[in-house]
């Protein structure tokens, strides 16, 4: 079968040689995928980006070849006599070159089809969000697969539906891609991220506000830092919503996204750790409420220069998968798991005193404290650390696996850099307003009462706990008497820096 002379030339020779390379390795990446292996992160993104770009290059290169041969023909720069364009199914030349236009085309857009629908849904998957690029998005994939949404794909939360979105996010993925290969992306990745799609499109496409969320009770378990770990426990109804479905979004944590309120808010920070200046408005009456810092009030010039923020869920939810435990959350989940012990005396202080400062990287951290652990039963518990070696092992390597999972040192993440604004314990959370020090003109404060969150339904030492009936509440007890100071004082201003 011969080609029209304009097809032999060198550009339409390596244009052919790359489609056909490219192709073999489509079809042999893919029967390997399919049949031997599962396709990892970097298989997909030769499989449906890298290997169709270089196909396609080399289906352009063709053409072009042959153009460019054309036009030296009209030049007189080469030996074949220039001739008007002429097509003549009756001459066996032009005969095959459309056969092999038609069917290659068709094949082409076959192809073409299938790897774009392919290479859409890739881009769209966690693998191509999480893995791709490994070292940025590590603390994020990571925290991800132990989220309440491990099995809620990055797009939905991130995208959203509709097409365009979807555009905007490969848009801006092209700068993010530039960013990570010339090393100009910070560390950490700041928060928030203010180009995020508003929850009430992407959130709320499961959480709606008028869904009713019941009230729920919480069970904590802690450990004291003392040499016996002393364990203590407390129970509390968390009030998500009203008392009966029938009265939707009118009392409850939830009140605040209640469609017939609207609540406004300035930052007095950049990471919204610290707001200034509420607006209430009531969407049915129109009564509107604005409260103040009254200890470090919001000037009028400030207020009246700034872009109120509306609340939605992301001002509590701020990391519905991404979130960073704290140590003494998951040292105390470690110790419950069984993945540390107990029964070493004062392990939970002295992995606490371990996380005073930040390590460089996972090496560094690994040997300091495993040497720290095994230097205090040494020093202080010689019997029992001559006798316990193996659980003094095993407890190293559960304190070492919390860590990891909660620190990522090359990117500078961890829990002190990303806050958590549900509760009000290591970070500022619901006391940003809820403080007692937010005041309207006519007197009003918001509130800082703790029933109105919750009430207490046990709480106490693991061998004495103290209960009330259901519809009942207790006194909060701080585990260490620290006498009336927590009525007085916000919690972060201990346990954010108790270590």
């Amino acid at each position: 079968m011969k080609l029209p002379e304009s097809y032999y030339n060198r550009t339409s020779y390596v244009g052919t040689i790359i489609t056909a390379i490219s192709l073999l390795l489509i079809l042999f990446i893919y029967i390997l995928t399919s049949f031997f292996m599962d396709g990892g992160t970097y298989i997909g993104l030769l499989l449906y980006m890298l290997f169709p770009g270089l196909l396609i290059l080399g289906l352009v290169l063709i053409p072009i070849g042959m153009l460019m041969r054309v036009r030296k023909i009209k030049q007189g720069k080469s030996e074949i006599t220039p001739t008007h364009m002429v097509i003549d199914m009756n001459n066996p030349k032009h005969r095959n070159a459309a056969i092999i236009f038609v069917v290659g085309t068709i094949l082409f857009l076959i192809l073409t089809s299938i790897g774009s629908y392919e290479a859409f849904h890739y881009t769209e998957s966690n693998r191509f969000c999480g893995g791709l690029c490994h070292q940025v998005m590590e603390p994020e994939y990571s925290t991800y697969q132990t989220s309440a949404h491990a099995h809620v794909k990055c797009v939905e939360c991130h995208v959203g539906p509709g097409a365009d979105w979807y555009v905007k996010s490969k848009m801006s993925g092209l700068y993010q891609v530039y960013a990570v290969l010339f090393d100009k992306y910070p560390k950490p990745i700041p928060t928030p991220i203010t180009s995020l799609r508003p929850a009430r499109e992407t959130c709320e496409q499961c959480h709606w506000p008028e869904k009713f969320y019941p009230n729920r009770i919480r069970n904590e378990i802690h450990y004291l830092a003392d040499s016996l770990n002393t364990q203590w426990n407390i129970s509390y109804l968390m009030k998500i919503g009203p008392s009966h479905g029938s009265q939707g979004n009118s009392e409850g944590i939830h009140w605040h996204i209640n469609r017939n309120i609207k609540i406004e808010y300035i930052e007095s920070t950049p990471d919204r750790e610290y707001i200034g200046w509420v607006k209430y408005i009531n969407l049915e009456t129109g009564d509107t409420t604005v409260y103040n810092d009254i200890e470090d009030p919001m000037d009028e010039e400030t207020i009246n220069t700034s872009s109120p923020r509306t609340m939605d869920c992301m001002d509590c939810h701020n990391r519905p998968s991404h979130q960073f435990l704290t140590p003494q959350d998951y040292i105390d989940n470690a110790i419950s798991k069984g993945d540390i012990s107990s029964d070493i005396p004062e392990i939970k202080k002295i992995a606490m005193e371990l996380f005073t400062d930040s390590y460089d990287n996972y090496d560094t951290a690994r040997a300091i404290i495993a040497n720290a652990i095994n230097e205090s039963c040494r020093n202080n518990y010689p019997e029992f650390f001559a006798h316990q070696q193996q659980l003094i092992k095993h407890s190293i390597q559960g304190i070492i696996d919390a860590y990891t999972a909660n620190n990522f040192p090359k990117m500078g993440s961890s829990w002190d850099t990303y806050p958590n604004h549900l509760g009000h314990v290591e970070y500022n959370g619901c006391f940003r307003c809820h403080d007692g020090n937010h005041k309207a003109e006519n007197g009003k404060l918001i509130r800082r009462d703790c029933n109105l969150c919750h009430t207490i339904l046990q709480q106490g030492l693991n061998e004495n706990l103290v209960s009330v009936p259901f519809d009942d509440s207790l006194d909060f007890i701080h585990p260490v008497d620290i006498e009336e100071e927590w009525k007085t004082s916000i919690c972060t201003d201990c346990h954010r820096y108790l270590y």
